[in-house]
């Protein structure tokens, strides 16, 4: 999700709800404790210098009950964020405590935001010798294909 799509659904709230992947709710005393720019610039394991931009969002929880996050006051922490921070409409990582800080893509149901799983990957299959995985080709129906055939030539 980008800067500018929480915006729009946050202007549409009467509150905030954030889920995690195990389905589980983020309590609702939760605050937001940063919003910010990330900057990781790196070298790949193929040798190609990269760099990325995230917009960072922290929640935390405290034992203060009392004041909660409400969808205008985040939407007014995003501007104010962007205006002296210089943000862009870049996407938006989260991190929350579990274990340790998890860091998290976003994603909205139409209700929840959704904190969805990360992954690491390789970025230069190609240049360290990791095969790609090729997609398996499958008819729609195994019998008109003649390479499915018993007499086909593909086994």
């Amino acid at each position: 999700m980008r800067l500018s799509e929480i915006k729009d659904q946050l202007a549409r709230l009467e509150q905030i709800a954030f889920q995690l992947p195990n389905g589980d709710l983020v309590p609702n005393h939760f605050h937001v404790t940063e919003v910010g720019k990330i900057t990781k610039h790196f070298i790949d394991c193929g040798g190609i210098v990269r760099h990325e931009e995230v917009v960072n969002f922290q929640l935390w929880n405290a034992d203060d009950y009392d004041h909660r996050l409400h969808p205008e006051k985040l939407l007014h922490i995003i501007e104010l964020s962007q205006e002296k921070l210089d943000i862009g409409d870049l996407e938006i990582e989260v991190e929350y405590q579990g274990d340790t800080i998890g860091k998290f893509g976003l994603d909205f149901d139409g209700t929840n935001f959704l904190l969805t799983s990360k992954q690491t990957d390789c970025l230069a299959k190609d240049n360290c010798g990791i095969p790609v995985e090729k997609e398996l080709f499958s008819p729609a129906n195994k019998n008109e294909e003649p390479c499915c055939s018993p007499d086909g030539n593909c086994c």
